[in-house]
């Protein structure tokens, strides 16, 4: 068999990168061959995610990211991995970049779950796009390698795995090294009435070492962005022509998602944001097979949210107040229409590690996590511009006291008399969350202090759980892995406030069994056939639980505390082909949920009631190809591409029955991603990548087929372009354009138009 250079690691093969952690901490594994659909690849660090289970999971490495992607941001990593999708509508993106994966949309945030080193930092104190993943965690220079595990088919963890579960290996020292780099960009930025340049900068130091038992790494880094507009004030043609109101011109006329006709009136949402990262690992090794690790990470970010008027009066001055008149009809605009916001954020991440690695009959690891909302102000005017300028009455949004903990003990034993048949993996897991959100008046929005309550929503989730799960390689060609997780939850605390009334939610506790298996059969050497099958249980978070509003009469009317858990079943079969150059996999893949948590009107009370509900049952299939290979058609050019086929129909919806049938929300029929690197030589690498999705919904009854519009959800093809110059051992330049085809797309926001980006980086 020949030795040919690995691609992408390889995309499609369970990584469990078990070769890592063999032998003693400081060593590098070597890289292993496939074994019954387990495959090893070379790597310093071991990931979280399970070691054993035959099914898909996609691995890129740091050095992949940093020779093919324009990566800001920690996402970026998986931007052309099989069947995914951050949704990151700009540079520093804090609080609506969410992940979509194969069966679940942009919306559905709580269905996949996002690691960094085995810690948590996928948000669960709600479901959707401002529960974004704490990105802002992990900088894009500390990364080792990204692994993901597609569906929920590994017992070690919960139902917010049906997704996927996104684990950053990120780095471990070996010896002194230093690195430092520098990025601008810039985007020329054209829509409705804006034309603007919007430019950022980012900063990054890292050093690191190790010495005897002990090793350490210290990341530094610093972002200034400016956003695109986000969103834009709008209304629909006024029925009556009047005279009333100050006559103003600039006024773009559109279309709605539904095709309606209305009038875009400015830009809203325009956000310069300011970040700051820190990490600090700290690793000592209390023998050659027991470590302990300390992380310590800081977010620090402050954001302001800024309005563009396109409204001009008689004398060219803006108006963003009062009641103006466009073409002889009168329109009244409210402070919300040019609205202004300012946030102060500083989050904390903590995390403990105590981990054995002998490689014999047991292995153990203890491992606890904190992730605490330290800081977290929105302040925001309640008067309109230009007054608000300046200060005003407005209100503050304070979630300090906010956060999630997590603690895990976990086995894995090899019984010695099963002469490596048997490998049983246990533990018990405990994730504990808390949302504290309170928001005041206040006499000035920008500087003053708060006044009196006009609402708040707090409670608590907990999630305690025991798993084992049994590999058995029980016939030469056949392994299997069976696995079981028993999870006890519970809901408490609950507190829903308006100005003069809390309304207090009874505790809820509730336990469900989820079984997992996994099937792999090495046909001939180059053919690997598995299937995985998988349930989970996604309970309720503590948003959709408490957070709503309360009538005169003291009634909730947009939250339910009684919401039930989506219940999934998922499973996939998938074929491996190695080549002559590289391997194909082609998967099929599928999976019914019942009691989907999605926002709806429910139309069988009267009143009608829009909040988050069940929907009775979604069911999902479809096919997904990937090929990767190394030194294609000519030495130095690497591939990856994919493509996924989905049907994800809605099959029954009592509450709502003009969505049954159609399209589940934010999930498109047909998805790829491509992406060619060229090694020219030692110094000089191209990437060409390419990524397209079809057609969508944002809407549960398909009733916004207009996916080119403020709030709706576009079509897209964009292509990504990156130039990476070595020019000696210490300096390397790049130079980047993210959608080159400057194709102007949508998911609700508009996404970023052409981007350049330049950067410069010392390594030593």
């Amino acid at each position: 068999m020949k030795n040919r250079r690995p691609s992408r690691a390889p995309l499609w093969t369970l990584t469990t990168l078990a070769a890592a952690s063999s032998g003693a901490f400081a060593q590098e594994a070597p890289q292993q061959a496939r074994e019954m659909g387990t495959v090893i690849v070379t790597g310093k660090h071991p990931t979280s995610l399970p070691t054993q289970i035959p099914t898909t999971i996609e691995t890129i490495t740091g050095d992949e990211i940093a020779r093919g992607i324009n990566a800001s941001d920690a996402e970026d990593a998986l931007k052309y991995l099989p069947s995914l999708l951050v949704r990151k509508r700009y540079i520093g993106d804090y609080n609506h970049a969410v992940l979509s994966t194969r069966a679940s949309g942009t919306g559905n945030s709580a269905r996949s779950a996002v690691y960094a080193d085995g810690i948590l930092l996928s948000n669960y104190l709600g479901n959707g796009a401002s529960f974004a993943p704490r990105w802002g965690m992990v900088s894009p220079e500390e990364i080792e390698r990204v692994d993901v595990l597609y569906g929920p088919f590994s017992a070690a963890y919960g139902g917010n795995s049906v997704g996927a579960v996104v684990d950053y290996v990120t780095r471990m020292p070996s010896r002194f090294e230093a690195h430092a780099k520098f990025a601008a960009s810039w985007q020329p930025f054209k829509l409705y009435g804006s034309d603007d340049t919007y430019r950022g900068r980012q900063g990054s130091i890292a050093l690191g070492n190790r010495a005897g038992a002990w090793s350490w790494y210290l990341d530094l880094s610093r972002l200034s962005s400016d956003g695109q507009p986000l969103t834009f004030p709008t209304r629909y043609p006024a029925a009556v022509e009047s005279g009333a109101g100050t006559p103003v011109s600039g006024a773009v006329p559109g279309q709605d998602r539904t095709g309606r006709d209305w009038l875009i009136l400015g830009a809203a949402t325009r956000y310069h944001t300011t970040q700051q990262h820190l990490k600090a690992k700290l690793a000592y090794d209390l023998s050659p097979t027991l470590r302990a690790t300390w992380v310590f990470g800081l977010w620090d970010n402050e954001a302001q949210g800024r309005p563009e008027s396109y409204l001009r009066d008689a004398g060219g001055q803006p108006v963003t107040s009062g009641t103006v008149n466009i073409g002889g009809r009168a329109y009244a605009l409210a402070p919300a229409d040019f609205n202004q916001s300012n946030e102060d954020l500083r989050h904390l991440m903590h995390g403990l590690t105590l981990k054995s690695n002998t490689r014999g009959v047991f292995d153990w690891e203890l491992a606890a996590s904190l992730y605490d909302y330290d800081r977290d102000i929105l302040r925001a005017p309640t008067v309109a511009l230009p007054a608000a300028a300046s200060g005003g009455a407005g209100r503050i949004v304070d979630q300090h006291g906010t956060g999630w903990h997590t603690f895990a003990a976990k086995g894995v034993w090899r019984p010695a008399g099963a002469a490596g048949a048997h490998i049983a993996e246990f533990g018990a897991q405990r994730e504990a969350y808390r949302l504290r959100s309170i928001e005041n008046a206040t006499a000035d929005w920008i500087a003053g202090s708060a006044g009196a309550r006009n609402q708040a929503f707090s409670g608590r989730t907990t999630i305690d759980a025991l798993y084992t799960q049994d590999t058995w390689k029980f016939a030469p060609r056949w392994k299997t892995v069976l696995g079981l997780r028993a999870e006890h939850w519970q809901a408490r605390e609950g507190r829903t406030s308006n100005a003069s009334t809390t309304v207090s939610h009874g505790s809820r506790s509730e336990h469900y069994w989820s079984p997992k298996a996994a099937l792999a059969f090495q046909l001939t050497e180059d053919w690997l056939l598995k299937a995985s099958l998988g349930r989970a249980v996604r309970m309720p978070t503590v948003s959709e639980l408490y957070q709503g509003g309360i009538n005169a009469a003291g009634t909730l009317t947009n939250n339910d505390p009684n919401l039930k858990p989506e219940q999934s079943w998922t499973g996939e079969l998938s074929a491996e082909r190695k080549l002559e150059t590289g391997q194909l996999r082609l998967t099929a893949f599928g999976e019914r949920t019942r009691d989907a948590l999605y926002s709806q009107t429910n139309v069988l009370v009267l009143p009608n009631v829009t909040n988050v509900q069940n929907v009775d049952r979604i069911e999902t299939k479809g096919l997904e190809a990937a090929y990767g290979a190394a030194d294609l058609l000519l030495r130095g050019l690497d591939l990856n591409a994919s493509l996924t086929w989905t049907d994800s129909k809605i099959a029954r919806n009592d509450k709502f029955p003009a969505s049954v049938g159609k399209w589940q929300p934010r999930i498109p029929a047909w998805r790829a991603a491509g992406q060619a690197t060229w090694r020219v030589d030692d110094h000089l690498s191209a990437t060409l990548a390419a990524r397209y999705s079809g057609r969508q919904y944002s809407t549960l009854d398909n009733s916004d087929p207009n996916g080119f519009a403020y709030q709706g959800a576009s079509k897209y093809f964009t292509t990504d372009l990156r130039l990476v110059y070595r020019l000696d051992r210490q300096w390397t330049a790049a130079l980047g354009i993210d959608n080159l085809n400057n194709y102007k797309y949508w998911n609700f926001h508009p996404y970023p138009q052409r981007t350049w980006v330049a950067e410069l980086k010392w390594d030593l």
